[in-house]
């Protein structure tokens, strides 16, 4: 049992926190701003005054609601955040003076038309075509035309000083979870991947986290080992053998909709490095503070995240280059969501990429929220552990001789 006032109990109630907070900044006058996907540059919203709250959903109780407007084969994740606006039960959104979309996938795109019958939305056009120049600058107007509405919509001038001071602000908060990150390179990694899912709130620049954060980085830094206290994550990292190590790829593992991961450890493996929105591929780029335009800047940075809607999507095989070499995965799980068709088909050049060069084995999992497929996907991780050991084993046998 963790003691109550370490960093894995205090994140252990990331909602609660984030509640109390909401609370607070509501009651001072500041406006609640939802999110929705990574895109949305949380720099400006903060340079506007305002408090950032990702919205998507990541529970299976809120889907059954949806489905009486959506179709039952759509993406869990574009159903659970649609029924929590059906059912108004979840307050952030219900506090939230705007919803910030973007126009990545079609899902998306037609559930925020529904939305935006009830509630106030901000679309922000993404341009597909990740290495086109005419595409960037497009990017650059949309996110330069965002930050003229955020001033009139909440009567304040954003000035280049504040998104510097925003931009600052963004950089020390991914620094630090890139140091947790960090973490699971080492031969024995003081955390499950679980656990360190664990470290990323709904709310961004929070204080109270960014000391929790730090404070997390000395712990662990100091020697201190996972402990078992958080659900899903019952997993000995001192055991012989070191459990088998994952590299997590595809879409986001969002608050509540943690099941996979949980299977993957449950089974004698350790996520070492998650390679999708709610993982490290967010992180990976910090904002110069001192860039001659700021906005630019930060268009720059948020236009480079490698996500399946882009295409050509080199990017995000160079990053699955990098965290391979980082972190030293012994198979590589792709998890896509019900429908996400960008990622289901873009999955075929990743299987091939990790196999033909990274020399790894491969597994895609296709799933919803629904837990009724678990003793399947058991079944399925279970064998690409035992095709893991065997694989090492080999080598361990001809030494041997």
């Amino acid at each position: 049992m963790d003691p109550p006032d370490s960093p894995l109990t205090y994140f252990s109630q990331m909602i609660d926190h984030c509640y109390d907070y909401a609370e607070a900044a509501k009651a001072q006058g500041r406006p609640i701003v939802g999110i929705l996907c990574e895109y949305t540059p949380r720099e400006i919203l903060f340079a506007a005054g305002a408090v950032p709250v990702c919205l998507c959903g990541g529970s299976l109780e809120t889907v059954p609601a949806a489905e009486q407007h959506l179709p039952v084969n759509l993406c869990p994740l574009i159903k659970s955040t649609y029924g929590y606006h059906l059912q108004g039960t979840n307050p952030f959104l219900e506090w939230a003076d705007l919803v910030v979309a973007e126009t990545t996938c079609d899902g998306k795109k037609k559930m925020y038309e529904l939305m935006s019958a009830g509630r106030e939305m901000y679309i922000l056009e993404l341009p597909q075509k990740a290495d086109q120049p005419d595409a960037l600058a497009h990017w650059q107007k949309e996110v330069g035309k965002f930050k003229s509405y955020m001033e009139k919509r909440f009567h304040k001038q954003i000035t280049d000083d504040q998104l510097r001071t925003a931009i600052r602000l963004m950089n020390r908060e991914r620094g630090l979870r890139r140091q947790l990150a960090d973490l699971m390179a080492r031969d024995l990694p003081p955390l499950t991947g679980r656990q360190l899912l664990e470290f990323k709130s709904i709310i961004s620049g929070i204080d109270a986290d960014l000391e929790q954060y730090e404070k997390a980085i000395r712990t662990f830094n100091a020697g201190a080992a996972v402990s078992a206290a958080l659900p899903g994550s019952p997993l000995d990292l001192r055991q012989a053998p070191p459990p088998v190590r994952v590299l997590l790829t595809g879409v986001p593992t969002v608050h509540g909709a943690e099941r996979v991961i949980e299977l993957i450890e449950s089974c004698g493996a350790v996520v070492v490095a998650q390679e999708n929105c709610t993982g490290i591929k967010p992180i990976l780029e910090d904002i110069d503070p001192d860039a001659p335009d700021p906005l630019q800047a930060i268009a720059e940075k948020y236009y480079h995240l490698p996500c399946s809607v882009m295409t050509i999507n080199e990017r995000r095989l160079d990053s699955l280059r990098t965290l391979a070499a980082r972190f030293r995965p012994q198979c590589v799980i792709e998890l896509v969501w019900q429908a996400c068709l960008t990622y289901d088909v873009e999955s075929k050049q990743v299987r091939r990429f990790v196999e033909d060069e990274l020399q790894l084995p491969y597994l895609k999992i296709v799933t919803d929220y629904s837990p009724s497929d678990s003793g399947r996907l058991m079944v399925r991780i279970e064998a690409l552990m035992e095709t893991v050991l065997a694989k090492a084993a080999g080598p361990a046998r001809q030494a041997s001789r």
